[in-house]
């Protein structure tokens, strides 16, 4: 599993790491599940979450495993940070927001979005 707890300006991020999967769907979805499992092992409204989708593809095939991992894992979550999400992605992400009512905020740099985590 690539993904892992950090910690920013004092507060804990699940920082989950999708990047660089390509057209990997199969490691997309190990690791969605391997990261909902921790996810739903925390408090409710805690978690606050930083999703790294660089250079990943998410097509057809994954966007409802997306949706059943984002609806199960909703009331955990405090607020959730987007990388490398664009275009075409950018739109099937907004759709999967609106479906499991789990707003997403999208960023362009790493320390942007754990700026915005961790400013309450």
């Amino acid at each position: 599993m690539k993904s892992k707890w950090i910690e920013y300006n004092g507060k804990k991020i699940f920082f989950q790491d999708f990047a660089n999967h390509f057209h990997n769907a199969e490691a997309v979805k190990q690791e969605l599940e391997q990261v909902q499992a921790i996810v739903k092992a925390e408090p409710p409204n805690s978690v606050l979450v930083l999703s790294d989708f660089r250079n990943t593809s998410i097509g057809r095939e994954l966007l409802p495993i997306m949706n059943a991992a984002s609806a199960a894992t909703k009331k955990y979550v405090k607020r959730t940070a987007v990388l490398g999400v664009t275009g075409i992605k950018r739109v099937l992400a907004d759709m999967l927001s609106q479906m499991t009512g789990q707003p997403l905020k999208y960023f362009d740099e790493e320390f942007e979005a754990k700026d915005w985590l961790a400013g309450d």
